[in-house]
């Protein structure tokens, strides 16, 4: 009993060397040229499968950039401003509130975001008006409760919505 699960695990593995080594080999001849894009948020798909140059993403551990055959890689994102290069001289910038985003071993990243904003569309007036009001809620609340960590939070998410207005807030 013990010889023939043996020899059919064996089997079994041959066959699958000679899948996995085809399935190499025609990846390493046919190399991408562009990233392929998913990105999205809870209520939208804001790309789907777009050829992209690269995508520089704000994770928690350092920013980094993704181009064409990036190693695969996991990493949670923080605030901040997730870059779209789409050629030279074509790109978009968008902020994001945070979320994660998976880069797979054949050239497609997945961005999933709670929020996110074009920076173009960002209110510098409105950006500073609610990081003065979170200051101030944060300046109201009981030490350690909920309300100033939440107050905390919006002071954070403002702040790095403003940086990328050119606002120094603070």
């Amino acid at each position: 009993m013990l010889s023939r699960s043996s020899t059919v695990a064996k089997t079994l593995l041959s066959r699958t060397r000679g899948v996995a080594a085809r399935s190499f080999s025609s990846e390493a001849t046919e190399a991408a040229t562009s990233v392929s894009l998913n990105f999205s948020v809870p209520y939208e798909s804001i790309y789907e499968g777009a050829s992209v140059e690269s995508v520089i993403i704000p994770g928690t551990e350092g920013e980094y950039g993704v181009t064409a055959n990036h190693v695969p890689y996991v990493a949670q994102m923080k605030p901040g401003i997730l870059t779209v290069q789409f050629d030279a001289t074509e790109s978009e910038q968008y902020f994001v509130a945070g979320g994660y985003a998976v880069t797979h071993a054949n050239s497609v990243t997945d961005v999933v975001c709670v929020e996110a904003v074009k920076v173009d569309d960002l209110d510098a007036s409105a950006v500073s008006a609610n990081y003065e009001a979170a200051k101030s809620a944060a300046a109201s609340a009981a030490s350690g409760s909920q309300e100033e960590a939440e107050a905390q939070i919006d002071m954070e998410v403002n702040k790095t919505m403003g940086a990328a207005l050119g606002l120094t807030l603070g």
